[in-house]
Formats: structure tokens, C-alpha cells, sequence
């Protein structure tokens, strides 16, 4: 498990590189810095910054060449003290033109911001659509456009956003910074509807990218810019200049920034003692949770009933919070006898239910630790109501307002995934260890089954196939099954926002709790700021 985890590291540093030595070469010719050189100059000095996506448009478009963490950077980092949500195009990668998976990435924190409530900071860099896949990013509800519908919401609900244009802004993507609070833009960087060669081609005129977008004639003619800056390293410097005039900048940093003094009461490297790499040891998830939350500040809830979900009180780092925990343990129960662990039973489902409600009651956020196969099936499990009660998780969980992180230890399999707050259930943030599964069902249940299928088949004549042809289709559906549970494929499709070290789940939830702690905004109508 230590070397897997290791591994992924190894990978995390090479899909930071964007697009590797050539790509940055070509950055600084034109005057420009790479991404994460930008990162280090606009955010405050030793302050975390907590990466989202990182792994987004993972080996997903191979045909196009390799395209890290889908050609932008988002993340939540310090700026003079006031976290702020940042996201920056990676120019080093396609020109940071946007793929499927670059769109879905910028809404998504765009949403964590709007939920957390939290500024954003856009770093623009990029080339556009890319139009050979202009048919998956365009036009849907989840596309392009719904990039700058959220800019106006967001700008609507008072959270500010600031946009520096530090390269190239063209076509549609050009409403992004305008329907910002406030515009920068770099001598030598270009803002238009249409570059040079489409005007041409569209009404005959002819002009240069510079008379026609450039940060100059922006700044002096058309007025669009709000602030003219040299270079790279000026825009930033401004940037952080404009974030410090913002109200949370002035609060003393004692009350924005809790000390820890808690410690948990055990050391989170004994994780990697505690679970194996293949998911089958069983392990008592209090032991985990031991390495997570402050030590002696747990108690939990209902702990002699529904024993393969552990709900607890806690605190991670002095902040008090609720746990809804899959227990991997083999229980006894007095009513059911044994009960295996990772599965939710009536009895646990029921619990859970009883206690998601009642974090809500008292407006605790709720941390999901999910490592669970699914919920229990066969005869005796449909005559205790085992729908019934899954249905009543389900809907707590759906309907829950208090802020949910969820981090992936090991399996989210089927139906269990929705109970203890998958993705479809609006976590605000979702992470997992780089051990952890994503599934249906797993790969040997769900080869099994498409077999029995096929083989049925045969015997009623429908399909032709021998036995040989047979294994090898099962075979193959189980190696398909295992490559699309790597938690990495997850992580491509953005089904997690990050893949984290197991001994820093206790370091990563203390940063994301203060975000989600922040008040969330609420709608009304009226337009927010716009450019006149």
C-alpha cells in the first residue's frame, strides 16, 4: 500500500509539469510565466494550497496527445490572508484551450466557490474551445456557457471575482473576465470576439491582434480593462493589492486563521498498517478515525445498534463536526447475529438516517467515510425493510443542508456509494486515497454476472457461443471492470476532486473545513456588477 500510494505521488509531481520543458520554454519567449510560477507569485508565502482536478482529462483523450489536469489549475489557497478559489489555464497545455473535461473542472469550482462563498481569482491564458471536440463543449446545460451563467450568479451573490487576462482571451471565452468585478490585463495579451484571421475572413477588414485586442487599446479606446499591467509578475502584485482591499483582508488573522493545538490520538502513518492494499483486511474504522480527529473529543452516537455504520461526534482540528463512517469489521448483532463489514443493513441505514437529521438539527457539517460494498441483499434483508430504510438514507442525505465532505477509503460500490454521499450528492468536497474503488459492483461479481447471462442465453438458443468464448468474455469484463475502478479513471471523469496521501486525511479535512464553515450566499434577484 505504501509503495502504491508513493506511485501516485510520483505521478501527482509529473501532471504538475503541464506540459513539460517545451511548453514552459515557449511561455517565457513570449514574455510570460508558466502557471504555477504565477501560483507561487499570487499566493501568499507557506500557505497550503488545496488542488482540485488535479487528475482531470486523466489518459482521456490520447487521441489529441496527453492533456494534465484538463489544461487548468483550480484550487483554494491564501491571497493576502483571504482564501480565494483560483483558476488558472495552463497555456503549456494545447495553448489552455478547453476540452470536455477543462469545462466540467471550471464549473465545479466555480460551484465550491459559490457554495463556500469563497472569491475567485481567473488567470487567463487560453486559445478557446478546442474546436476538433467543440460538439462535447459547446452547447450543454454543463459546457461553456454555463461558465460565464455562473460568473453572473455568482457576481449577483456579492462574492467577488477578479480576472486577469495574461495571454490569450478570444471568441466566447472573452465574456468571462467582462462579467468580473474587476479586469487585468498584461501588455501583449489579446481580448477579442474574433482574432485577426476571422475578422478578416467574416467582414474582409484586416488588422493586427494588438489594434484590434490588445491590453492597450482596451485600457485607452474600448475601456474594458480596468487596470493596464507590463508583465506577469506587476499584474499579480496588483492582484494581491486588490484582494487585500476586501473586508475578510482587514480581520485580525487570529480569528481567521484557528490555531491547532489538538492532536489526534493516533499517529496517521499507522494507517498504512491498518488497511491493505487490496481492500479485503478487515479493519475497525474506529482505529482509522482515531488517526483523523482530535483525540478524546469523540462520542458516539448509537454505538451498540446499527454496528456496520459508526456515526459519530467529533472534532478535526477544534472544529466540531459529525461521522458517518463504514465499519469493516465482522459485527454481532442481538437481533441479526453476524453482520459482514463494508455492508449497510436495515439497522445501520436506519441509524444513519436518524443521524444525518439530527447534524442538521444542530448545524454540524458531516464528514462520510466510505469504504462499503453495498447494502445487504437476499431474503432476510428484503422481509427487514432493507429498501425501505435505504430509502430513508438516501433522502436524509439528499436533503441534508449542512456542509458534506466525503473522502473514498476504499470501496463506493453500488448503491452504498449513494447512501454515504457520492458524488451525485452534492459533497462539498469529495476526496479519495489512492487505494480506493469506484463501481457499480465489483469486477468479479460483475464478470460473474454477465456471464450467468450469456450462459443463459445459449442454453435458450438466443446466442451461439462456446464455453471457451465464454470465459474469455468474462475475463475480459473483469479486466475492463478493474481498470474503470482505479480511482485514477474516477479522477479523470472528476468524479473526486482530489487523490490524497492517507496519512494527510486528517491535515487536507482540517484546511477544507474552515471553507465550508463559511456562510453560503443567498439568491436574490439583481444583476451584480456589470461593465458599462
Amino acid at each position: 500500500m505504501r509503495a502504491h500510494c508513493a506511485a501516485i505521488a510520483k505521478e501527482e509531481a509529473v501532471l504538475r509539469e503541464g506540459g513539460g520543458k517545451a511548453g514552459h520554454e515557449r511561455q517565457r519567449k513570449m514574455g510570460r510565466l508558466p502557471v504555477r510560477e504565477r501560483l507561487s507569485l499570487l499566493l501568499d508565502k507557506n500557505s497550503p494550497f488545496f488542488e482540485i482536478g488535479l487528475w482531470a482529462a486523466y489518459k482521456m483523450y490520447e487521441q489529441w496527445g496527453k492533456i494534465p489536469a484538463a489544461g487548468v489549475v483550480a484550487g483554494i489557497g491564501n491571497v493576502e490572508g483571504v482564501p480565494c478559489m483560483i483558476i488558472a489555464n495552463d497555456a503549456t497545455v494545447k495553448a489552455g484551450a478547453f476540452f470536455p473535461q477543462t469545462t466540467k473542472k471550471v464549473i465545479h469550482a466555480q460551484r465550491i466557490a459559490f457554495e463556500c462563498s469563497l472569491p475567485i481569482v481567473y488567470l487567463v491564458d487560453s486559445a478557446g474551445v478546442f474546436l476538433p471536440m467543440q460538439d462535447e463543449i459547446f452547447p450543454d446545460e454543463d459546457d461553456f456557457g454555463r461558465i460565464f451563467r455562473n460568473n453572473s450568479v455568482i457576481s449577483a451573490a456579492g462574492i467577488p471575482q477578479f480576472a486577469a487576462i495574461m495571454g490569450n482571451c478570444v471568441a466566447g471565452g472573452a465574456y468571462l473576465p467582462v462579467l468580473c468585478d474587476k479586469i487585468l490585463m498584461t501588455k501583449g495579451s489579446g481580448l477579442y470576439l474574433a482574432g485577426p484571421s476571422l475578422v478578416k475572413a467574416a467582414i474582409g477588414q484586416i488588422v493586427d491582434a494588438e489594434e484590434l485586442g490588445g491590453a492597450q487599446m482596451h485600457a485607452e479606446i474600448s475601456g474594458t480593462v480596468d487596470f493596464y499591467e507590463k508583465d506577469d509578475p506587476s499584474c499579480l502584485k496588483r492582484l494581491r493589492s486588490l484582494i487585500a482591499l476586501l473586508p475578510e483582508a482587514k480581520e485580525p488573522e487570529a480569528s481567521r486563521v484557528p490555531k491547532e493545538t489538538a492532536k489526534p490520538a493516533k499517529n496517521p502513518d499507522g494507517i498504512y498498517d491498518l488497511i491493505s492494499f487490496d481492500g479485503q483486511k478487515q479493519y475497525d474504522v474506529r482505529d482509522l478515525l482515531a488517526t483523523v480527529v482530535d483525540a478524546n473529543s469523540g462520542d458516539e452516537y448509537k454505538a451498540d445498534y446499527g454496528k456496520t455504520i459508526v456515526t459519530a461526534y467529533a472534532h478535526i482540528g477544534g472544529r466540531p463536526v459529525g461521522i458517518v463512517a463504514n465499519q469493516r469489521l465482522q459485527v454481532r448483532t442481538k437481533k441479526e447475529g453476524i453482520q459482514m463489514g463494508g455492508v449497510i443493513y436495515s439497522d445501520s441505514a436506519d441509524k444513519a438516517a436518524r443521524f444525518v437529521m439530527d447534524c442538521n438539527q444542530t448545524s454540524l457539517p458531516i464528514i462520510f467515510f466510505q469504504d462499503v460494498t453495498g447494502f445487504m441483499v437476499g431474503r432476510d434483508a428484503e422481509e427487514s425493510g432493507i429498501i425501505r430504510s435505504g430509502a430513508k438514507l438516501v433522502n436524509a442525505v439528499s436533503n441534508s443542508v449542512v456542509p458534506k465532505i466525503t473522502v473514498v477509503v476504499g470501496g463506493s460500490f453500488g448503491a452504498g456509494n449513494y447512501a454515504m454521499c457520492g458524488k451525485a450528492y452534492d459533497p462539498r468536497f469529495i476526496v479519495a486515497w489512492p487505494t480506493a474503488r469506484y463501481a457499480v459492483m465489483g469486477a468479479a461479481q460483475a464478470s460473474d454476472t454477465v456471464f450467468a447471462i450469456l450462459a443463459r442465453a445459449r442454453e435458450r438458443g438466443d446466442k451461439k457461443a462456446t464455453h471457451d468464448e465464454l470465459e474469455e468474455l468474462r475475463a475480459k469484463v473483469k479486466q475492463s471492470y478493474e481498470e474503470q475502478t482505479d480511482i485514477r479513471y474516477g479522477a479523470a471523469h472528476g468524479w473526486v476532486d482530489a487523490i490524497i496521501q492517507p496519512h494527510e486525511t486528517r491535515n487536507i479535512l482540517a484546511q477544507v473545513l474552515p471553507y465550508v464553515s463559511r456562510p453560503t450566499p443567498k439568491g436574490q434577484f439583481h444583476t451584480g456588477v456589470i461593465q458599462v
